[in-house]
């Protein structure tokens, strides 16, 4: 597991929408377009939430500027709040076109998103999975990590194993949603649909962003303690290719040593 450290979370999400960026480019590059056959896409998973939005608009920024293209991107989104459909202001489908979708050059009919109305909740989430195995599974999947280490909506004790599926939340994680939702807790769903653990762990790179003070405790259990389902993202430890991108608030519970450490490797070259 690699840990990116940088000093404030305006770094980590310009070197995150960097790092996209080159393996969009990279892909492209490396599967171009053949007579009579499109290039292969790359699949990229994305989470919601305010972590991530500072990397949409340094990618909005990049395409704008046309050091990257979305034209041949996939995507599919991490979850959705169950009960919630995709025009209501706080689904997740609506928070994705206002903050990326809508401000790139991508093909509105490579995005994907759970449905939060899906009469079949069960049916819903085994058409994602084989929609994600269908597409040739998802190249990167960025991420943001709750304040208890969960990822996505994998609460603590979530299987390390699990697939996309319905999940309870926990008071906790309403009570850091409810500020999108008037400040209120109960106005929060208390169910959405997931991907899984497992999910997230299939694709070929994950990156994680984490920033402030209040991720602290969960960072250090992450990327210092064993494996454990009550935080779900130490399952990032079994991971080929997975990146951890801090800002120093942080890491402000990790050992000094293991600080030096993870800043030592990235200065080597």
């Amino acid at each position: 597991m690699r840990v990116v450290i940088l000093d404030n979370y305006e770094e980590v999400s310009r070197w995150a929408a960097l790092h996209i960026a080159e393996r969009i480019r990279e892909s492209a590059a490396r599967e171009p377009a053949a007579r009579g056959r499109r290039a292969k896409p790359f699949v990229l998973g994305l989470p919601t939430g305010s972590t991530p939005l500072g990397t949409y608009r340094e990618l909005i920024r990049l395409c704008g500027e046309k050091k990257v293209s979305f034209e041949n991107v996939v995507t599919f989104n991490m979850d959705e709040y169950l009960g919630l459909g995709e025009d209501h202001p706080q689904s997740y489908r609506r928070f994705m076109m206002d903050n990326f979708f809508n401000h790139v050059d991508m093909d509105k009919k490579n995005i994907h998103t759970l449905n939060g109305l899906a009469q079949d909740s069960g049916a819903e989430c085994l058409a994602y999975e084989e929609a994600i195995r269908a597409a040739g599974g998802i190249e990167l999947f960025l991420g943001g990590m709750g304040s208890d280490g969960h990822l996505a909506f994998n609460e603590p004790g979530s299987s390390l194993s699990s697939r996309t599926r319905v999940k309870t939340l926990t008071g906790e994680t309403r009570i850091a949603n409810a500020r999108f939702f008037g400040g209120d807790p109960q106005r929060v769903p208390a169910t959405a649909l997931t991907v899984g653990v497992g999910t997230v762990m299939d694709a070929r790179e994950v990156l994680v962003l984490v920033s402030g003070y209040q991720k602290a405790r969960a960072l250090r259990a992450v990327v210092e303690e064993g494996i454990n389902h009550m935080w779900t993202l130490s399952c990032l430890q079994m991971h080929q290719c997975a990146i951890i991108v801090c800002d120093r608030e942080a890491t402000d519970e990790l050992k000094v040593r293991t600080v030096r450490y993870f800043r030592d490797i990235e200065r080597r070259p």
